[in-house]
């Protein structure tokens, strides 16, 4: 066997490692709204009810999550519901690699990949963007390859998952598919997603409420840190460097005049994000299928090196995925957290916390907690009344403050002006030279977040 072919396996050994380390994260927890959402889907499916009554994504993972359970006779409950999708998306997210690698076969490439944040944290979320990543990767490859009976099926299954897939069908343009594509297209889109069509009225209605959150007008909590953003300008801030590490996205600015040499390749993704980058909603997730672009241009510069600056530039590139392991290392976080308030803080105390973080932090129900919703209408007299009134002040993530809800109240409290002082600070150890904070939020509430507890001075 050849040193590249061993070389390969153990990089294969590496992405198993990275996407299927504990891919039962949050220590019995479930943090994750949209994960939550689809698991409580696929938990609803019956023999004889095959309609999740679940429309913000397609049927095809929700199926394939209870087909896949009911293979291995195991019950169909939340819990196993949540692992069945971790563990897809992380399957999805190796094959993800695999198909990249033979769009364009460089080990420089696939190794950046391997150890991009952004990939290996969406591949622990039982969510649909590592099939979104995977569908994107398969429709580039079946274009370049014209093999328009596969392009045709991962194109309906892309779409039926999310609507807004279509955006990923931009490599059609340079290829004029044939007739089976535009029979096969519809089928395949149906039999992934059937009750798109066969509860039209429901799936519309759903469709229009999404839009509404999209476009902005229709005005949710979790919205408001895009209130005032700057279109392109916030991924480029607040997401890229995240999802694939500030060296690898410094190194690819060196081989942005290569976009002529690769357009069939680029082009899509530079669609794709002249739609997204200037839209109300700019999550995350949203970005997740043009991340390989930073790496896959980052491999174009450090291939052209000479051997030893190759291995160098490699090295600090893949850092930030390093570190970003260890997320997944340690107990979760707010568990840390509330097993050092049990510890630590007398029960029978008044703790004042937030509400708005998927579930609270899950400590004894011996205190006397307040989880104070912020995004609902309320009074500073209300407000100061209870604080005055807490032995303990609870910052469970950044999702509240972060988003300018009473900033006179977090500024008062940050400057130590309102009789309370910082006892702890619990801060994910997995990162170089960013603070996952300043990333757009759903970045780090759900799986890393940063908990703070005050104790009245």
């Amino acid at each position: 066997m050849s040193f590249k072919k061993v070389f390969l396996i153990s990089l294969f050994l590496v992405a198993l490692t990275t996407r299927f380390i504990k891919i039962d994260w949050g220590d019995g927890f479930y943090f994750h709204p949209d994960e939550n959402n689809l698991a409580t889907a696929l938990s609803s499916i019956t023999p004889t009810n095959f309609n999740p009554h679940f429309y913000a994504y397609g049927q095809f993972p929700i199926y394939l999550g209870y087909f896949t359970l009911k293979l291995f006779s195991l019950a169909n409950t939340f819990a196993n519901s949540i692992i069945v999708l971790r563990i897809y998306s992380a399957i999805f997210s190796i094959l993800a690699l695999f198909v990249f690698y033979k769009i364009f076969p460089n080990i420089i490439f696939l190794i950046l990949l391997i150890f991009s944040p952004g990939l290996i944290q969406l591949a622990h979320f039982g969510t649909t963007e590592s099939l979104l990543i995977l569908c994107f990767a398969l429709i580039i490859y079946f274009s370049q390859k014209q093999q328009y009976f596969w392009l045709a099926i991962v194109s309906g299954i892309a779409v039926s998952t999310k609507l807004s897939a279509l955006l990923l069908l931009t490599p059609i343009l340079f290829i004029k598919p044939r007739l089976i594509f535009f029979l096969i297209f519809p089928l395949s889109y149906f039999l992934s997603s059937p009750y798109n069509l066969l509860r039209f009225s429901e799936f519309f209605s759903s469709m229009k409420y999404e839009l509404s959150v999209a476009n902005g007008s229709l005005p949710v909590f979790y919205t408001r840190q895009f209130v005032g953003t700057l279109p392109y300008l916030f991924p480029i801030q607040k997401i890229f460097p995240y999802a694939v590490g500030l060296p690898t996205l410094i190194i690819s600015l060196f081989s942005f005049s290569s976009f002529k040499k690769y357009y069939r390749l680029l082009v899509p993704c530079l669609l794709y994000f002249l739609y997204f980058g200037q839209t109300f909603i700019k999550w995350f997730r949203f970005m997740s299928p043009i991340f390989f672009v930073f790496p896959f241009l980052a491999s174009l510069f450090i291939s052209k090196q000479n051997k030893y600056l190759q291995v160098f530039l490699v090295l600090i590139s893949i850092i930030p995925g390093v570190l970003f392991i260890n997320t997944y290392l340690q107990k979760d976080i707010r568990v840390q957290a509330s097993n050092w308030i049990e510890k630590n803080i007398p029960p029978k105390s008044k703790i004042f916390s937030e509400a708005g973080n998927v579930i609270n932090l899950p400590f004894s129900p011996n205190y006397q907690t307040v989880n104070f919703d912020f995004y609902q209408p309320y009074s500073q007299p209300m407000l100061y009344s209870l604080v005055s009134d807490s032995d303990y002040l609870l910052i469970p993530s950044r999702r509240v403050f972060k988003n300018n809800f009473d900033n006179d109240y977090y500024q008062k409290l940050f400057n130590g002006k309102l009789g309370f002082k910082e006892i702890k600070k619990f801060v994910p150890n997995n990162w170089w030279l960013l603070n996952p904070e300043n990333a757009e939020e759903t970045f780090s509430v759900f799986d890393q977040p940063t908990v703070r507890i005050y104790q009245q001075k």
